[in-house]
Parts: C-alpha cells; structure tokens; sequence
C-alpha cells in the first residue's frame, strides 16, 4: 500500500459515519489521484476549472468533484456537465450564474453558501448578516437548477484552538439557524464543510460533515 493509501486509509478509519473526506488534490497530478482512487478515494476537491476538467476527463467517472475555491462566474459553464458539489458560494451573482449554466447542462448543481467565518480579511465568504439578508430577500427560490446543501467555511490559520473551536462553532450554529428558518423539512440540506489538515477533528467535534484535506494525504503542493 502506498503513503497516499496509507494516509486516506488512516484518516477514514478515525471518521464518524457521518463525515465523509474530501482529498483536497489541486495542484497535484492525475497519478498521485489514481492511486488514492485505488486506495478508495471516491471524492476529490480541486480549486481551479481548467484542472478539475483535465482529470476529470483523464479518471474513473464515479468520482464525486468538489469545487472548493473561489469561483469565477465565467468558468462555470466548464464544470457544469459534472461537478458534484460546489464549497465556496459567496454572493447571489454567484447562485444565480450557477443555476443558469445549470440550467443549459440540464442539472441541477448541489452548492454550499460560504460564511466568512475567519478573524483574517483574505478569506472570502458571506457575512452572516450579508447571508441572512440574501436568504430573506428569497430571490434564490427561483432558481430550479441549484440546491443549497448546506454551508461551508475557514477557520482563521491560528495555533489558538479555542478560537478555532469558538469560529466552527459560529459556523454549525449558523447552519441550524437557517435550516430552521429555510430549510427545516429540506432533507438535502445537510451538509457543513469545514476543516483542514490541521484543524480537523475540531470540526468534527463542531458537526461538520465534509472535511477538507490535502497536504496531510498528498505531501507538499506542486504549485
């Protein structure tokens, strides 16, 4: 078994049932993918369009593609025909292009509403007034080709766990507020994506169901 399997199989076994990893694979080649495939990896974050599409198109069809960077409206209609999930939703704009790329590919696309969440300005994400504003105003209802799954963000990159701990909790208790207000008999908005390599089974601990990790599976980024 190779280090990559190894490592996946490692951080598989110490997850709830209800957590599923995502292996964060930007920058990484389509072999070092292959092999956590091989090792039962079924679902890959990429942050880049052009990326995602090459491998994609060069792996086995029954991987589940996370969209987890900054979204540019104009690069959607690439990964419309395919992407599984997409993390980082920041704006309406955003939602609205979503759904008509969504549209034109005949999907309907899984999104999760990004919370800036994090005590650092590099962070992108709704605040949570910004999100209960948009979510109130109820202009996303329309759109039949999107469906919002639940909520992603990013803890601030400190050694401080507990303002790790108070930043996730913000987080899944802000999801339980809009699943009570929007969402409550909505079975498919179920999902909190947060944690990272460092940060995981704090997020774990605060209800996440989607973690993040890459450098601790796939070693240093070729960037």
């Amino acid at each position: 078994m190779s280090k990559i399997q190894e490592e996946i199989h490692r951080i598989q076994a110490g997850l709830p049932e209800s957590v599923r990893l995502v292996a964060v694979s930007k920058f990484h080649p389509i072999e070092a993918l292959q092999e956590a495939y091989d090792g039962g990896q079924r679902i890959f974050g990429e942050s880049k369009v052009q990326e995602m599409t090459q491998k994609y198109e060069a792996l086995p069809k029954d991987i589940e593609w996370h969209f987890i960077g900054h979204l540019q409206t104009n690069k959607i209609k690439y990964m419309a025909p395919y992407v599984a999930l997409i993390h980082g939703v920041d704006s309406y704009k955003l939602l609205s292009e979503i759904n008509k790329q969504a549209a034109k590919a005949g999907r309907i696309i899984p999104c999760l509403l990004q919370i800036h969440i994090a005590q650092e300005e590099t962070k992108f994400g709704f605040s949570t007034d910004e999100c209960r504003s948009m979510l109130e105003e109820g202009n996303w209802r329309q759109l039949k080709n999107v469906q919002i799954a639940g909520v992603m963000g990013m803890a601030t990159n400190t050694e401080d766990e507990a303002q790790i701990k108070r930043e996730f909790s913000t987080l899944s208790a802000f999801f339980q507020e809009v699943k009570e207000t929007y969402f409550r008999e909505v079975s498919s908005f179920k999902e909190i994506s947060m944690g990272m390599s460092d940060d995981y089974p704090i997020a774990i601990e605060e209800g996440s169901t989607l973690i993040r990790i890459g450098s601790r599976i796939f070693g240093a980024r070729n960037y």
